[in-house]
């Protein structure tokens, strides 16, 4: 499996506008809303499951990235957005450390299987200093593509 098999291309924000964690959930839900990418979901309830599940357990894995993800029956198959914030934004990281890149994560609910597959290519392409690396440096929207392309390139 591929980044580009589920980031959704049209839901990824250069430079987002949140400041705090709960903002960045809903600003990316909502960028996966306006990209048609939701399936039976809105963007608001989608926030709140994600925000629920984010109380639970922060899903900032440290190294300037978090990984809010959520299993919904909005979604047939699984889809992410991907932020990025240049001041950086507290998500309760492990380090303790600001968050820069966020990818929001839904999958569906019925296919573990699918999820698994998808968090593990997350996890292996973001234990790649060069992906943190770039991903924090994009300035665009382009520049985030590329990036997810070249990952994806070096997979194979």
């Amino acid at each position: 499996m591929r980044l580009s098999d589920f980031v959704c291309v049209d839901a990824i924000v250069a430079d987002l506008e949140a400041e705090d964690r709960d903002g960045v959930i809903r600003e990316l839900a909502g960028a996966l809303g306006r990209a048609n990418a939701l399936g039976s979901g809105k963007p608001d309830e989608i926030a709140k499951a994600v925000i629920k599940r984010e109380k639970e357990a922060s899903t900032g894995l440290g190294k300037g990235v978090a990984v809010p993800h959520v299993k919904t029956s909005a979604v047939q198959e699984a889809v992410a957005a991907i932020g990025c914030c240049g001041a950086g934004i507290d998500f309760s990281s492990l380090d303790k450390q600001p968050v820069y890149t966020v990818i929001l994560l839904l999958s569906p609910i019925d296919n573990a299987e699918a999820h698994l597959q998808v968090m593990e290519c997350v996890f292996r392409n973001l234990q790649k200093e060069d992906f943190r690396r770039f991903l924090r440096q994009a300035q665009t929207v382009e520049q985030i593509k590329e990036t997810i392309l070249e990952a994806d390139v070096s997979e194979n």
